[in-house]
C-alpha cells in the first residue's frame, strides 16, 4: 500500500506548515494596513524613544561617562547645599535671641504681669475711624454692664494659646474635650534651636501655671534634625528635614491623666465558675498624647503604613509650631493668619480653573481651525 504521507517528493506536514504561514502572513498584512493598529504601534514607539533612561542607553560610553562625571559634580552640590543650609540654622539661632526680649514682652502682656502702655497699645488699622468708634461704644457698654454686676476687669488676655489651639484646624483635631481646661493654663510655647556645634534640633518648651494636672512648669518636645545628603540617594537632599523626636514625662496628679481611661472588665473562672470584676488602664485620645511620641524606627526595620502617617503628621506638627504659631502667634489668635492662609490656597485653586479654561479654548480653536474633525 502506498504511503500517503509524501506528495511529489514534499512532506504533508510541510504542506500544511507553509499554508498556515501563508494565512499567518495575509492576517499579518491586513492588520499592519489597519491606520489604527499603526497609530497605536507609533505612539508605543514615540513613548519608548522619549524616555530619558532610554535614551541615555543609547549614548555612547565615552558621553555616559562624562554623564557620571557631572554626576559626581552634582553630589558636590548637595553637600555644599547641606553647609549652607547648617549656616541657616546658625543664623536662626542669632535672630531668635534677637526675637525673645518682644517673646518675653508678649507672654507678660498675655498672662498680665505687665500691662501695655497707651503708646504700646495704639494700632492703625484700615478702617480705623470706624473700628474707633465702635470700639468706644463697645467699650462704654462693657464697662456699664461691669460696673452694674461689680465684675472686675479680666487679667491679660485669657485663653490666649487655647484659642489658637481653637482656631487652627491642624490643632483642634488633635484637642479632645478633656484636653480643654488643661489648655486654658498654657501660658507661653517657646522655640529653642540647638546649640553650636550640636547636632541639628530643636525643642518646643509649653509653660503652664500651676494647675490641678500635672507639677511640670513646663512640658517639652525636642526634634531631630538632619541636613546632610543621603548616602543611598544623594539627590533627593532638598534641605533639613526633622527625622526623629523626643517627648516628656508627665508626672501627672493622681487621677488626673487625661492619657488613659480606666475600663471595668468581667472575669469568668474557668473552674468553680465564679465571676470578678477588674479594673484595666487603657490608651485613650488626647492631645497631651504629643509628648509621648512614636520613635522612628533606628534599627533599620521600616514602620508600618499608619505608624509612617502618624510620625510625619507629628512632624509637620512640630514644624507648623517653630515656622508659624510661635512667630505669629497673635495672627492666629485673631483669625489673621489663618484667612491669609486660606486666600493663599483659593489662589491657587483659582489659578487652575484658568489654565483648564485656556486649554478648553486651545481644543475649541483646533475645532475651528479643523471644521472636518
Amino acid at each position: 500500500m502506498a504511503d500517503n504521507s509524501f506528495s511529489d517528493g514534499v512532506p504533508a506536514d510541510s504542506g500544511e506548515a507553509a499554508k498556515n504561514a501563508g494565512s499567518t502572513e495575509k492576517l499579518t498584512d491586513q492588520v499592519m494596513q489597519n491606520p489604527q493598529v499603526l497609530a497605536a504601534l507609533q505612539e508605543r514607539l514615540d513613548n519608548v524613544s522619549h524616555t530619558p533612561s532610554s535614551y541615555i542607553e543609547t549614548l555612547p560610553r565615552a558621553v555616559k561617562r562624562r554623564i557620571n562625571a557631572l554626576k559626581q559634580l552634582q553630589v558636590r552640590c548637595a553637600h555644599i547645599e547641606a553647609k549652607f543650609y547648617e549656616e541657616v540654622h546658625d543664623l536662626e539661632r542669632k535672630y531668635a535671641a534677637l526675637y525673645q526680649p518682644l517673646f518675653d514682652k508678649r507672654r507678660e502682656f498675655i498672662t498680665g504681669d505687665v500691662e501695655p502702655t497707651d503708646a504700646e497699645s495704639e494700632w492703625h488699622s484700615e478702617n480705623e475711624e470706624e473700628d474707633k468708634l465702635a470700639g468706644d461704644m463697645k467699650n462704654k457698654v462693657v464697662i456699664a454692664e461691669k460696673a452694674a454686676a461689680g465684675e472686675p476687669d479680666p487679667r491679660g488676655i485669657p485663653e490666649f494659646w487655647f484659642t489658637i489651639f481653637r482656631n487652627v484646624d491642624m490643632l483642634s483635631e488633635l484637642v479632645q474635650e478633656y484636653d480643654e481646661p488643661i489648655l486654658k493654663h498654657l501660658q507661653d510655647i517657646k522655640v529653642k534651636f540647638s546649640d553650636p556645634g550640636q547636632p541639628m534640633s530643636f525643642v518646643l518648651e509649653f509653660h503652664f501655671e500651676p494647675n490641678d494636672y500635672f507639677t511640670n512648669p513646663v512640658l517639652t518636645k525636642t526634634y531631630k534634625m538632619k541636613s546632610e545628603p543621603d548616602k543611598a540617594d544623594p539627590f533627593s537632599f532638598e534641605g533639613p528635614e526633622i527625622v526623629d523626636c523626643d517627648g516628656c514625662t508627665i508626672d501627672w496628679k493622681k487621677g488626673r491623666n487625661v492619657t488613659v481611661k480606666t475600663i471595668k472588665k468581667k472575669q469568668k473562672h474557668k473552674g468553680r465558675g465564679t465571676v470578678r470584676t477588674i479594673t484595666k488602664q487603657v490608651p485613650n485620645e488626647s492631645f497631651f498624647n504629643f509628648f509621648n511620641p512614636l520613635k522612628a524606627s533606628g534599627d533599620g526595620e521600616s514602620l508600618d503604613e499608619d505608624s509612617e502617617f502618624t510620625l510625619a503628621s507629628d512632624f509637620e506638627i512640630g514644624h507648623f509650631f517653630r515656622e508659624r504659631i510661635v512667630p505669629r502667634a497673635v495672627l492666629y489668635f485673631t483669625g489673621e493668619a489663618i484667612e491669609d492662609d486660606d486666600n493663599f490656597e483659593e489662589g491657587e485653586e483659582g489659578e487652575e480653573e484658568e489654565l483648564e479654561g485656556d486649554e478648553e479654548g486651545e481644543e475649541e480653536d483646533d475645532a475651528e481651525v479643523n471644521p472636518k474633525v
